[in-house]
């Protein structure tokens, strides 16, 4: 949790409020015009240090948390962007690991925010909420200053605001149908627009990819000279056992195999994460040799927050914010393999834009109950459009609605509780990051309240 004292607060909320009243993060217009204007009249901060660029569809902030941990235990001054953020958008701006600080969020907003309203003046439409806090990242960074910085897609990539860095590595993970409404209707097109992160003479770690993808991204290295690893080719998980509380691999580099890596996370996509992370930070090291135990440190110290993140014990409740087919599968396929519940109740929260009825029939597999609500979001589903949607795959029995996430919780809590019974209840929050962030906010207060 970040502190802060109320006047910095107070200051923080302002900002907040300054920024969600521009172009919000779902509306898109697919040029870097305003964005490469933004940061030119700043000063172009974000060539000021190097750069690792991470695209892709799914697991792209753990991998991006995974680089950033790997480079500061070797040693260096790292500066991470993510997005979105689950509890504050503090969150999305990381220094040295963690959460940027009021004081410094408050000065690099005072120091680029006349830049911002000048260029609201210059373009037909003004500075977007997310064109404006990837800026607000490339200064806060500089200011530091970092020795590299981690930078995660928005959406897309060739037209994402963050695509003004000139990266020395790009991660391309493992890509789906997603946003389809701006990135096209098929994995093709997709890819195509995913693949404009790949820059001339770069370095693509290329994770896990459908055929059609690895196709577009192969392509793209091609034709601007970039060197390529490939997962399964170049680059392997070589082996993962179960652990307490994680797993154990042995990860095949590009130049070196690293045994007796505990990873922290539950789920063998988490595993094909780490391998690519660790490939980035190879090639990003070029011919000097990785620390293992740095290596191990690195991943050793790895968190992600909302992704099969356990939150609470007695009962075991588990936040994931899978938002697409391809994110349930994985959560369906790690409880599958790691957990051993008797039962699993659902709480499910998705927005009204994605595929939830592909989401459902993912989750169907573990989930025996499920409780359908609604986040906060003016996009979240309507519970009774989703309540049916639910019925068809789930059948009328096992479907249950809750007018708001908080009773959703508050009933999967209840009914998880069951005297005389010796079974082991799980409970499984999803749907969104959004859903995933809010209800991380109320456990931790519900469960803080009784433990006083």
């Amino acid at each position: 949790m970040i502190n802060i004292s109320p006047e910095d607060q107070a200051r923080v909320d302002a900002i907040e409020q300054a920024l969600l009243a521009r172009w919000p993060e779902t509306r898109i217009e697919p040029t870097l015009e305003r964005i490469a204007a933004l940061v030119d009249i700043l000063g172009s901060p974000q060539l000021t240090y190097p750069t690792i660029h991470v695209g892709g569809t799914n697991g792209k902030t753990t991998t991006s948390r995974m680089i950033d941990s790997l480079l500061f235990e070797m040693g260096l001054r790292t500066g991470r962007f993510t997005s979105p953020h689950l509890e504050s958008y503090l969150e999305r701006i990381s220094i040295n690991g963690e959460a940027i600080d009021a004081k410094s969020l408050i000065f690099s907003f005072n120091d680029i925010s006349a830049y911002l309203d000048l260029m609201d003046t210059k373009f037909e439409h003004p500075i977007s909420f997310f064109e404006a806090i990837t800026a607000l990242a490339f200064a806060a960074f500089a200011e530091h200053p970092i020795d590299v910085g981690v930078i995660e897609v928005g959406m897309g990539g060739e037209w994402d605001a963050t695509n003004v860095i000139d990266a020395d590595v790009s991660v391309l993970m493992p890509v789906g149908l997603d946003h389809t409404e701006y990135l096209g209707e098929t994995l093709t097109e997709i890819a195509q627009t995913k693949a404009g992160i790949i820059k001339e003479n770069g370095f693509i770690v290329l994770a896990q990819q459908e055929p059609e993808v690895a196709k577009e991204f192969l392509k793209r290295a091609a034709t601007v000279g970039a060197d390529v690893a490939r997962e399964g080719i170049e680059y392997s998980v070589l082996s993962r056992s179960l652990a307490v509380g994680g797993q154990l691999l042995t990860i095949q580099g590009i130049k070196e195999r690293y045994e007796d890596i505990f990873l922290p996370l539950h789920g063998k996509h988490q595993a094909s994460n780490a391998a690519a992370a660790l490939v980035a930070v190879e090639a990003f090291f070029g011919d000097q040799d990785l620390d293992i135990e740095a290596v191990r440190a690195g991943f050793a110290h790895v968190t992600s927050p909302g992704r099969c993140e356990i939150v609470h014990r007695d009962p075991t409740i588990i936040l994931d914010a899978a938002h697409n087919p391809h994110g349930a599968a994985a959560i369906t396929e790690t409880l599958q393999s790691e957990f051993t519940f008797d039962d699993v109740i659902g709480v499910f929260a998705p927005m009204g834009d994605k595929d939830v009825a592909g989401i459902l029939l993912e989750l169907e597999q573990v989930m025996d109950s499920i409780i359908v609500t609604t986040n906060s979001s003016a996009r979240a589903m309507d519970v009774a459009k989703l309540e049916k949607i639910a019925i068809e795959i789930f059948g009328i029995d096992r479907v249950f609605t809750s007018a708001t996430l908080a009773e959703a919780l508050e009933r999967a809590i209840t009914d998880s509780v069951r005297p005389l019974s010796e079974d082991t209840i799980g409970i499984l929050v999803t749907g969104s990051v959004v859903s995933v962030g809010e209800a991380r906010t109320y456990i931790r207060k519900k469960f803080a309240k009784e433990e006083k």
